[in-house]
């Protein structure tokens, strides 16, 4: 038999989070954003659930010939744009949208002998500072990029450093506002901006970790009210029980002592598997659909459980590590990390069903 470890895709969940999206989004297109396979999904198990969406947006090369090759006909968006010249071959045949953030790029567009001209998302730099062009070269740029012609549309894209926090959006939507570009098509709003700055939504909107029912902020109690549904289910089972009296040390380091005499749980799940290892003591799990906490170290293969307020939990017993009963942000946040992190690195070695 196999480890019980298992992750659970939840379909339905897709469909549900993509209609909420679509009420918050009003009139804007929606590309659903499905880099990082999926954010750890899988696309290949999960994109059919989204064909409701108006396009998708990814970072791989090949990632968008698959959805090509399985016959999906709308846009496709490449998020970090091309990378090398013989890129812009791929992008024409299977008719791909691309980024472009650098003047390398638009020279190579534009020196390129292309059979048909391509649709470009001409990033902007409105202060995250990772791509894009500055808004004092911008009007240029647009200026520049009307003569080529390889190029068909222009889009501007820009992206939010803080649309999820106490921050927002507002001093990097002046700058994009400043260059009163209403010519161009707008795509700004990430998913934050998507539930929480209406005003950023524009033509087409990007909602990325909210499709997988997580929060943007990391924080499940700013989304606990819109009604996303978690997209996969850790689950696992306990493997082995102990009594352990008062004094007791558990795990490697030795990190927490037995307060008193305690009933506790091993359950087949490490990091080898995809959980993170700094989760301390505390971290939610729920058993037999109890909530309870991690104790001490989490091993590559194991790690135990509290199983003081279930007392019926014996070996078997169902563990939800996180997922539909138990957020993933909710796991993460305790672990100091976010739940984009969680699921983007579950193991290859983690059996996954699709339900």
């Amino acid at each position: 038999m196999p480890r019980p470890i298992l992750a659970t895709i939840h379909l339905n969940a897709f469909c549900h989070n993509l209609s909420i999206i679509r009420q918050r989004a009003g009139n804007s297109k929606i590309w659903s954003v499905v880099k990082a396979n999926a954010y750890g999904h899988g696309l290949d198990r999960i994109w059919q659930s989204l064909m409701q969406t108006d396009g998708f947006a990814l970072l791989d090369m090949n990632e968008a010939i698959y959805l090509r090759e399985q016959e999906w006909q709308g846009p496709i968006l490449l998020l970090e744009g091309f990378f090398k010249p013989a890129d812009l071959q791929i992008i024409n045949k299977y008719q791909l949208t691309t980024a472009v953030h650098s003047h390398w790029q638009l020279n190579e567009i534009e020196k390129t002998k292309l059979d048909n001209p391509i649709d470009i998302y001409l990033k902007l730099n409105s202060g995250m500072n990772r791509l894009g062009f500055t808004s004092e070269e911008y009007p240029q740029i647009v200026s520049m990029v009307k003569g080529i012609k390889n190029i068909n549309s222009v889009t501007l894209m820009s992206h939010f450093a803080n649309s999820d926090n106490e921050v927002g959006i507002d001093e990097q939507f002046a700058v994009v506002e400043r260059l009163k570009m209403n010519s161009l098509p707008h795509c700004l709003a990430n998913s934050g901006a998507v539930l929480w700055h209406p005003k950023t939504h524009g033509d087409w909107v990007r909602p990325g970790i909210i499709l997988y029912g997580a929060s943007p902020s990391g924080k499940w109690r700013d989304i606990a009210d819109i009604g996303l549904k978690s997209t996969m289910t850790l689950q696992s089972e306990i493997i082995a029980v102990h009594e352990l009296p008062k004094g007791e040390t558990i795990g490697y380091g030795s990190r927490y002592a037995t307060q008193k005499p305690i009933r506790v749980g091993t359950v087949a799940c490490g990091y080898a598997d995809g959980y993170p290892r700094h989760a301390p003591t505390g971290t939610p799990v729920m058993v037999n659909g109890v909530r309870t906490q991690l104790l001490g170290a989490i091993s590559m293969d194991m790690m135990t459980v509290d199983l003081t307020p279930c007392p019926q939990a014996n070996i078997g017993s169902a563990v939800e590590l996180w997922g539909e009963n138990l957020p993933v942000d909710e796991v993460a946040e305790s672990a100091g990390t976010i739940g984009y992190e969680l699921l983007c690195a579950l193991a290859k070695r983690v059996p996954v069903t699709v339900v």
